[in-house]
Formats: C-alpha cells, structure tokens, sequence
C-alpha cells in the first residue's frame, strides 16, 4: 500500500487545527424576567419556559 512521501509540517498541522476552538454560548434573556439565559432551557431565575411556569422557584433565591 502507498505510503505518503513525507510527514506534514508542524506549521501546517497547527494551522489546520487553528479552526478546532471551543464557542462562547448564545445567551438570551428570559421574556419572563429578563435575565440570561441559554436558549432552549428552563430559567432559573423564575422556572418559565416557553410562557408556562414549569419549575416552581422559591422567592427567597
């Protein structure tokens, strides 16, 4: 079987695993209660997702 000639540079290693970095996440705000939150999750300032109280939230947190 055909073996590649010669091993890649270090250089163009690196540079094809530039693009390999980690995403800050989107944050949204709650309509609710304004305050961030990751889309598609249950807020845990007020426990409403998608207009429906879904987790019942203590007042005292």
């Amino acid at each position: 079987m055909a073996q590649p000639k010669r091993r890649w540079s270090k250089a163009r290693t690196h540079s094809k695993r530039s693009t390999w970095k980690l995403d800050n996440p989107s944050v949204g705000s709650c309509p609710q209660c304004h305050e961030a939150r990751l889309p598609h999750r249950v807020c845990k300032n007020c426990g409403y997702y998608d207009g429906k109280e879904v987790l019942k939230v203590e007042a005292g947190k």
